[in-house]
């Protein structure tokens, strides 16, 4: 049978709220009682119920983060920068996944009646109208990151300015064969889902146009999923056409390592016969010397804790959306400054368009 509270007092000779003061960490507690209740829960084995102690110290707070992909690099890096400013807070973190699509509208509507947190941050896609007006009706607030939210406190990058300068960079360095591979060819998540790579797209279509570049479909790949596999797999289909392209700008980082991937089981060198740019920078990304657009991704995360903790605290935000600035860094993937192939430049994009 488990060891009980009631075990350790009988055993320490003391009453059970004396058991509960010294593992509260109490200071209202001589020594030798202390010492007494420490030697009795160690012989006896006893394991308090951590959930019980934190809900007698003081009521629990948390925060949920719904993920669509708990796999994907890019939301793994926004969960650590959530977490981080959760933990200074000293608030809990509960961990949401929405890859599977059976278990969403039960899952938010119990999110929005506040039976599993304080507060919600959603990651790389929005709520429909019908959800945020549950959220406000049971006074639950919701901030929205990697996606800027006309309703809701967001926090954001350009995607279109990124795909924009993406483009342009291999556009300035002679390429006229571009070919764009995108992460998803319908929203994820419904109708709420963010599309950041529809955004990109556009960036892509506009850089080509100011070039006077007709824009070519069959160089536009869209699939579903930002995985190596299908980017190995695009790269295959897109350089087998009779005219291929000689730069590919891939929606994600992991879509851009298949590409290099595929490249290289095929002999195809990188950047002689084809430049490669990614967007994220994920860690991999500067083991593989890829060139990308790099978000702010864990920054994007502690910016939209610290928006929740504001909101959980009663206060009234001053600013509702926060964009983040977008970097260019240049590696070797790209074929820029060949004669430092190993160095990596970093161009900090401007938050207004030009």
């Amino acid at each position: 049978m488990a060891v009980t509270i009631y075990d350790v007092a009988r055993a320490a000779g003391v009453g059970i709220s004396t058991v509960s003061r010294v593992l509260n960490e109490n200071a209202n507690v001589s020594a030798q009682t202390q010492r007494k209740v420490l030697e009795a829960i160690e012989s006896l084995g006893y394991k308090p119920n951590i959930m019980a102690r934190n809900l007698s110290r003081a009521p629990m707070r948390s925060v949920g983060v719904v993920l669509s992909y708990l796999t994907n690099p890019f939301q793994v890096a926004v969960l650590q920068g959530i977490e981080q400013t959760l933990a200074q807070a000293e608030v809990d973190l509960i961990i949401f996944s929405l890859e599977s699509q059976d278990r969403r509208k039960t899952l938010l509507e119990s999110l929005s009646e506040g039976r599993r947190s304080d507060g919600l941050i959603v990651v790389s896609f929005s709520l429909t109208p019908t959800s945020i007006a549950r959220f406000q009706r049971y006074n639950i607030p919701v901030v929205v990151t990697d996606n800027k939210d006309k309703q809701l406190p967001s926090v954001f990058v350009d995607n279109v300015y990124g795909g924009y300068w993406a483009t342009q960079h291999l556009l300035s360095l002679g390429h006229r064969r571009i070919a764009y591979l995108q992460d998803h060819f319908k929203a994820p998540n419904g109708p709420g889902g963010n599309w950041p790579g529809l955004d990109r797209r556009r960036g892509y279509i506009q850089a080509l146009l100011e070039a006077g570049l007709d824009v070519d479909l069959k160089l536009i790949h869209e699939g579903d999923g930002h995985t190596r596999q299908r980017g190995y797999e695009a790269a295959a289909t897109l350089l087998a056409r009779p005219n291929p392209p000689t730069a590919i700008f891939a929606a994600s980082d992991m879509l851009a390592l298949g590409v290099l991937e595929y490249a290289r089981s095929q002999r195809i060198s990188v950047p002689e016969d084809l430049a490669v740019i990614g967007f994220d920078d994920i860690e991999l990304a500067s083991f593989a010397n890829l060139t990308t657009v790099r978000q702010p991704m864990q920054l994007m995360g502690s910016e939209a804790a610290r928006l929740i903790l504001s909101l959980m605290n009663g206060e009234l935000l001053t600013k509702r959306q926060c964009q983040l600035p977008l970097e260019l860094v240049i590696r070797h993937s790209c074929g820029a400054d060949q004669s430092i192939h190993n160095e990596t430049k970093i161009h900090t994009l401007p938050l207004e368009r030009r």
